[in-house]
């Protein structure tokens, strides 16, 4: 449990900031934001960008975040995966103290931390890297509708129960919740010409 914790009543419309980064085709990686109300609705799409294998995540989507008109109103923030921009880390310690919005970070396969800490060595200030990937916490699994298959998660500023019930209120085409599949589809259409591949 975080030391500070949101008090929810989560309802079906619950307003959720979903972030998804572009195809790695330049040293400005393109992110989307996909303001959602529950998985039904999109309400806002916001954009900004992190620099390729940078250190400027963090600090690119509270900028975002913090600068939005939906800020008053988003309930929690939704990542998928701790690393945008290929290894660009996001502190969510630092991103909710910051935005004083909880944090939930998706993963549909359990992170291999050995190949992880492998692939970092190769860049600047890579112990660095780690310590701010390590800082996301434990790790929890779900099982969202009609999907034998759990997803992983890791969250801050609200309890991991919570956390699963905000992931399966939010997964209503897929096992992966709306505001992150929608913001992926968005960031890869603007990119590329035309949205492919899963967020």
């Amino acid at each position: 449990m975080n030391s500070t914790q949101h008090n929810f009543h989560i309802k079906d419309e619950i307003r959720i900031l979903g972030i998804d980064d572009s195809a790695l085709i330049s040293d400005k990686i393109t992110i989307v934001g996909a303001f959602f109300r529950g998985g039904r609705w999109i309400d806002g799409v916001l954009r900004s960008e992190v620099t390729r294998d940078g250190l400027d995540a963090t600090d690119r989507i509270v900028s975002m975040v913090n600068n939005s008109k939906h800020l008053p109103q988003i309930r929690a923030i939704m990542l998928d995966g701790v690393t945008y921009g290929g290894f660009n880390p996001v502190d969510i310690v630092k991103l909710y103290t910051r935005t004083n919005v909880p944090v939930i970070v998706l993963m549909r396969d359990l992170p291999d931390f050995d190949n992880i800490e492998k692939a970092l060595s190769f860049l600047p200030e890579s112990e660095t890297r780690m310590e701010i990937i390590k800082k996301a916490g434990k790790i929890s699994s779900v099982v969202t509708k009609d999907n034998d298959n759990p997803v992983f998660f890791q969250c801050y500023g609200m309890d991991h129960e919570i956390a699963a019930k905000i992931i399966q209120i939010t997964s209503t085409r897929s096992n992966i919740p709306e505001p992150l599949r929608v913001a992926h589809l968005i960031a890869t259409g603007i990119v590329l010409g035309e949205s492919r591949g899963k967020a």
